[in-house]
């Protein structure tokens, strides 16, 4: 295995990665290990300017994203091999993507979409309204299977009224909607798309090339692309097994970008003569979860004691060098109705230590499941401690992410502590709004508040929005450790990389070469 310290290092082996729910596997022993194989034929070695190396931490383990929950997929894919109709800029705004305009009743419930015309998926057939009402008929229908589908209930009617006007019909106004278009469940198919697993077809800027398992996957450009051709011919998306070889791998030119620093406290590895430093800030709150359908975190008081237990400053500045943000809420600070909530239940060890003496529940162990991410391994054990001083028994086991945390956590709620970054933008309503979302909180207020953000006006979403972000923190449906930040390292040419993490895919086309 060749010595990191290596200057003339030829490849580095790599592997795991996924950006969300946010993941990314333990930290490892210095070592060049990473995974199996080498640069990726077509990555950028011996082929000029063109090309790009990007090195990820978590691997997709599918690239259907339309029965694979989680964020690596459309990390990868949206955006860049499928768009959709509206897209969301780098402050939030909803701006045209493949409908270049649209209109909205007075009663907000009817949607009418103009699409761009001579528009082709990377087949070469024609995108037309037809292909949107079946993407959008796909995604209500069992075809989906992930979560956040739930995004489309709101839609009565889909329509074609021509190949390039597309008409929606909702049953009730809903505010979330066309915000949710904007996401994976927003993506555009060719009507009748198959093996969405191991062949996407879609209209974007890049085609899907090879994918080395456990190493790296290839996109090239989309030559026939109807839009503006990317800079680069092709991106190769290398996955890390642990930060310090991806660190190597910057540091030793291997890669051109490290798309997410998962070391933060290496950060001076990387001097801003030698390299280009972004610092932003992401969707991924960090989330103690907690499951409300098993005791001890059946009981309320429990659910707070774990809060008060937490000095989240000091977890911060241990685990994650200091960067990241308090928040309180399922609510990052990008959002409309961000409210700094870390308040509601400040560290209080004393009063951590009285609820659950009054719980009558102190004497219950609970497990610390944790995933084979960077950010668990480092801030599982401060959670651990933090919890053990207020009277908590903690039993800590690690679970490799994703394929037995997803089936063990998420799937199976076998759990009664976790953590994990939800990187979803906008998904307080999935992850609390669902009592069968792995969480299992309920709360009747919760639907009603949910349902008055979605249907009311701009306003009133705001406020019910920020009352339902409050409930949550009252109610210590989980607790909210700190928004990830947005830190990337990139050679000093390369530009187009976003300040801040805000959408699920990585625009691979906004990048260049200065």
């Amino acid at each position: 295995m060749t010595n990191p310290a290596c200057a003339k290092m030829a490849s580095v082996p790599v592997r795991r990665r996924l950006l969300a729910l946010v993941a990314i596997t333990t930290m490892g022993t210095a070592s060049c290990s990473a995974g199996a194989g080498n640069v990726p034929d077509g990555a950028g070695v011996g082929e000029g300017q063109r090309n790009v190396r990007i090195g990820l931490a978590a691997e997709p383990t599918s690239l259907d994203f339309t029965k694979n929950d989680g964020v690596a997929i459309p990390q990868v894919e949206l955006g860049n091999i499928y768009e959709t109709l509206v897209k969301q800029s780098q402050n939030g705004d909803l701006v045209p993507g493949l409908a270049k305009g649209w209109t909205v009743s007075k009663d907000r419930k009817t949607y009418v979409f103009t699409l761009w015309p001579g528009v082709k998926f990377s087949d070469g057939s024609a995108f037309t309204a037809a292909d949107a009402v079946w993407s959008i008929n796909q995604v209500k229908s069992d075809a989906w299977t992930i979560s956040l589908k739930a995004g489309m209930d709101p839609v009565k009617k889909a329509e074609a009224v021509s190949p390039t006007r597309l008409k929606v019909t909702l049953k009730q106004p809903s505010n979330s909607w066309l915000y949710a278009m904007t996401t994976r469940i927003g993506a555009m198919f060719p009507e009748g798309a198959k093996d969405l697993a191991t062949k996407p077809v879609g209209t974007g800027p890049f085609v899907f090339s090879h994918w080395k398992r456990g190493d790296s996957i290839v996109l090239r450009r989309n030559e026939n692309y109807w839009g503006k051709q990317p800079y680069f011919k092709s991106v190769a998306l290398l996955y890390f097994k642990d930060s310090i070889s991806a660190n190597n791998a910057m540091k030793s030119r291997t890669i051109d970008v490290l798309g997410t620093v998962q070391a933060p406290e290496t950060m001076s590895e990387f001097p801003s003569d030698d390299f280009t430093i972004v610092e932003g800030t992401t969707n991924s709150e960090v989330v103690l979860s907690m499951n409300a359908s098993t005791a001890p975190f059946n009981d309320k008081r429990v659910r707070l004691a774990a809060r008060h237990a937490i000095n989240k400053k000091s977890l911060i500045d241990t685990c994650w060098a200091g960067y990241g943000k308090q928040i309180g809420s399922m609510v990052p600070p990008t959002d409309p109705w961000y409210e700094d909530l870390t308040g509601v239940t400040p560290y209080d060890p004393a009063k951590a230590k009285r609820l659950l003496k009054q719980s009558g529940k102190a004497d219950k162990p609970v497990r610390l499941r944790l995933p084979s991410l960077p950010y668990a391994a480092s801030c599982g054990p401060v959670v651990k401690s933090a919890l053990e001083q207020v009277g908590f028994t903690v039993k800590v086991d690690v679970l490799e992410f994703p394929a037995a945390w997803l089936t063990s956590v998420l799937t199976g709620s076998d759990y009664e502590l976790s953590m994990i970054a939800h990187a979803e933008p906008r998904d307080m309503a999935a992850v609390f709004g669902n009592p069968d979302y792995y969480t299992h909180f309920q709360n009747p207020q919760m639907a009603t508040l949910l349902k008055r953000a979605d249907t009311g006006t701009p306003n009133q979403q705001i406020e019910a929005m920020k009352s339902a972000g409050r409930l949550i923190a009252q109610e210590g449906a989980a607790d909210f450790l700190f928004v990830l930040p947005n830190l990337i390292v990139s050679d000093k040419d390369i530009t187009g990389l976003p300040e801040n993490s805000i959408t699920e895919g990585f625009d691979l086309a906004a990048l260049k070469r200065s």
